[in-house]
């Protein structure tokens, strides 16, 4: 029987079977963590630690953008809450006008019409709208053309519509407005074009917009569309951004509790005598939960204390039957929030403690001591004697090692002819060769072993021989020296931080509080020297030792309790000063914001601040400026610093600021939590027109009252006469006490080399210094002193003080 066939079969090389892991093959921490059951945490060695490291399979990265999602959604419905029914708290829309040609109250009907809405308030302020198409409630703020009252209603709008116009342009001041108000923080922005249909060509129109929605993303790159509010469907639209949009708000504001003030009572019958009485402000609140213990700030009014706060949510309109008769129901005061003891007081100092020291407790340097010398870094004053100087070079036999030079205990009495110094390698003194003035035994009579006069003959040539010049011809040479130095604050970018002394000025007596640093980043810098030169209530100024712990713990309080965002209430001040009412302008907006525990209290803040590159001129440190930042606004004269940390908190003072250039601006005035934005006003030179210029903006950073502000000036001089390492150098000081005064200090060139002053040369202030290598004759000498300076104090500005200079 034939045999059968059998089809051919390809042996399969794709499919592979590996051996199946075993887990008596794994690590023992592996096996040790499966037996707890600890399943979820087990990982190979080896394997990525950190959560973006992770390779999550399908199912985990599904699951994970669910969750996200989901607390997005929470967020979003918590934010809109606020807005939801008949009582919900109106959506705030500030309505600023850019260029002259606009008109906001214009742009508003025009927005009430698409809608089919009238306004509930009437026309002078804000007024409130509520429109039934979409249930809810707005608040339009109209703005005229300034800058103050446009900062002012940006800073409490949910949202913002800029005003443009076809063919006017926004010029200097609009450009102002926007560049502050985006400086200051703003919520969401909309944009639109007033009378565009007063351009006749279509082409023109589609042309104009395009224009100015290339000059809005200038400002706000996210814009996207520029709306007309001569088109109905356009305004339409708008209100319904502005109905269904949660707000994207304002960082610093959300962390507060705040509200824009709808009305104000004054007291009615108030004592002739009497300055001061209690103000109920009426407003939603909004932000965080209000509370009654935490000051608030109302406007540039300034901060107070809370009485009470009371429920004032309006009444629900019911329908009544034609036989009833309306009787009105009298509402009694449900007082929501009650200060207890842990309310805050108004006081920006600690109370004065008078302290007694006892003489013997205090340290050596603030004992009234003589001081004979600058006082250097580690805190020591320098010696009379010479202990400080290196040791002279000895004279040692040729081929001398270090190890061995170190058994010779003096010099030899060996001849010179075996024997070498111990500096010749370097060049730098040759014992051997005749002496000359750079070796510092000039005008010496080895005779008699005195110190003759200038006039006294001298062993060594005349040209050799170092005399003090004239005064006449000292006093050319250095109007000549210093013909070069025109402006200050050029010389300063050039220059920085070079003074020249007088040549009559004693520089230890006009430099007394001035110390050495080996560096100005790591050295030490005692303290106990400046006390005497502390600022008045420098010790009263509150002290923040941990800034993150302490803002973590203020941020957890401002979370739980007051009276919750989205309820209208009545909030009782205590001491207001009734003269406020005068001042008081209705078509302006006002607007409460709680301040954060120790707000109220005055230290040592730091902004960073940016100095705008269009501005023409530098900043001169302790100029006045007009701070704004967050709700409050001052008057600064602040200090320059650099920015960075360093090891001591030590940080180098600079005179100008320059345009382009960030720094720190320091000054006493009270604490602001927190990353916020600050912008910098100079007031202008014609406050009709534009009362202040914006110059810088910046951010505020943490307080401290130990950072030391060192101002730094150089001392320079010129190299006279060079012999190898050996320089003589004149035009730094101008009498010999003053070189023994600073001999400890260490001179350094601007090339990079270092030295030490060795002696002082006749009576003039010329003296010899060794440096580590040759310098080079173009090359300036200098040295570096340091003294701390304190910031000044702040005080609250006011719209009224430019009033003041407009009209004066």
């Amino acid at each position: 029987m034939a045999p059968l066939l059998e089809p051919h079969h390809h042996r399969n090389t794709t499919k592979v079977s590996h051996k199946q892991f075993k887990s008596r093959h794994a690590t023992k921490s592996l096996v040790k963590e499966l037996a707890k059951g600890k399943v979820e945490g087990v990982e190979k060695k080896g394997g990525r630690k950190t959560p973006l490291q992770q390779v999550m399979s399908k199912f985990d990265r599904k699951n994970q953008a669910k969750q996200i999602r989901q607390i997005k959604y929470q967020q979003n419905q918590k934010s809109a809450s606020v807005f939801a029914g008949h009582n919900g708290a109106p959506r705030v829309i500030a309505v600023v006008p850019l260029c002259e040609a606009t008109d906001a109250l214009a742009a508003i009907q025009k927005l009430n019409q698409a809608v089919d809405a009238e306004s509930m308030w009437p026309m002078e302020g804000h007024m409130k709208v509520r429109v039934d198409r979409f249930k809810q409630s707005l608040v339009y703020v109209p703005v005229q053309r300034s800058l103050l009252a446009a900062l002012d209603a940006c800073r409490c709008a949910d949202f913002v519509i800029f005003l443009l116009s076809p063919t006017d342009e926004p010029g200097m001041e609009g450009e102002q407005m926007l560049r502050s108000i985006e400086g200051q923080g703003v919520s969401n922005v909309l944009t639109m074009v007033q009378d565009l249909n007063s351009v006749d060509s279509p082409k023109t129109r589609s042309q104009i917009t395009a224009s100015l929605k290339s000059y809005i993303t200038h400002y706000f790159p996210i814009h996207e569309k520029i709306l007309s509010l001569d088109s109905e469907s356009e305004c339409a639209n708008a209100i319904r951004s502005f109905c269904t949009i949660t707000p994207k708000g304002i960082k610093w504001r959300e962390d507060r509790s705040w509200m824009l003030v709808e009305s104000l009572q004054w007291p009615n019958n108030p004592d002739l005598a009497a300055t001061q009485g209690e103000v109920i402000v009426t407003g939603v609140v909004r932000g965080k939960g209000l509370k009654a213990n935490r000051l608030v700030q109302v406007g540039e009014w300034g901060h107070f204390q809370i009485e009470k706060i009371t429920d004032a949510t309006l009444p629900v309109s019911k329908k009544r039957k034609a036989d009833e008769m309306a009787v009105d129901e009298i509402k009694e005061e449900r007082i929501l929030e009650a200060p207890d003891a842990e309310q805050e007081d108004i006081a920006e100092l600690a109370p004065y403690e008078a302290t007694m020291k006892d003489a013997d407790a205090m340290s050596i340097s603030e004992t009234p001591t003589e001081r004979r010398g600058v006082l250097l870094d580690d805190h020591h004053y320098f010696s009379d004697d010479e202990t400080h100087l290196p040791q002279a070079p000895k004279r040692l036999p040729k081929g001398t090692s270090s190890y061995q030079a170190a058994w010779f205990l003096g010099d030899t009495s060996d001849s010179g002819s075996d024997f070498e110094d111990q500096a010749d390698n370097e060049g730098d003194l040759n014992m051997d060769s005749p002496a000359l003035p750079q070796d510092g035994v000039e005008g010496l009579d080895k005779a008699t072993q005195r110190e003759p006069t200038e006039a006294a003959p001298s062993e060594y040539p005349q040209s050799e021989t170092f005399l003090d010049p004239t005064p006449d011809e000292e006093a050319a040479q250095l109007a000549e020296y210093r013909a070069s130095r025109k402006n200050e604050a050029k010389e300063d970018l050039e220059f920085p931080d070079e003074i020249e002394l007088h040549p009559n000025v004693l520089a230890r007596e006009r430099l007394a509080r001035y110390r050495g640093l080996k560096s100005l980043k790591t050295s030490h810098w005692e303290t106990s020297e400046d006390k005497i030169h502390e600022p008045e209530d420098w010790s009263r100024l509150l002290q923040v030792p941990n800034y993150k712990m302490a803002k973590k713990h203020v941020d957890n309080d401002a979370l739980v309790g007051g009276v919750q965002p989205g309820q209208r209430v009545n909030v009782h001040l205590r001491n207001v000063p009734l003269s406020l009412q005068q001042s008081y302008n209705q078509r302006k907006p006002l607007a409460l914001y709680s301040l954060l525990r120790h707000e109220q209290k005055r230290t040592v803040v730091n902004f960073s601040i940016t100095l705008s590159a269009d501005y023409p001129n530098p900043l001169r440190s302790k100029d006045e400026l007009i701070l704004r930042c967050g709700a409050r606004c001052f008057v600064i004269n602040p200090l320059y610093s650099q920015l960075g940390t360093t090891p001591n908190d030590v940080h180098k003072f600079q005179r100008y600021l320059h345009p382009g250039q960030t720094a720190v601006a320091s000054f006493i005035a009270p604490l602001t939590w927190g990353s916020v934005p600050a912008i910098f006003f100079q007031a202008s030179s014609n406050p009709a027109s534009t009362p202040l210029n914006l110059i810088a903006t910046g951010t505020s950073l943490p307080p401290s009252t130990s950072r030391v502000i060192a101002k730094r000036i150089i001392l320079t001089g010129h190299p006279y006469k060079i012999h190898k390492k050996l320089v003589t150098v004149r035009y730094m000081f101008f009498n010999k006490d003053d070189v023994v005064w600073f001999k400890a200090l260490q001179l350094w060139t601007k090339r990079g080399r270092s030295g030490f002053i060795k002696e002082s040369l006749g009576t003039h202030g010329y003296f010899k210094a060794t440096f580590d290598a040759k310098i080079n004759p173009q090359d300036a000498i200098g040295v570096s002193l340091y003294k701390r300076v304190w910031p000044r104090v702040a005080r609250a500005w006011r719209e009224s003080d430019v009033l003041q200079q407009s009209h004066g």
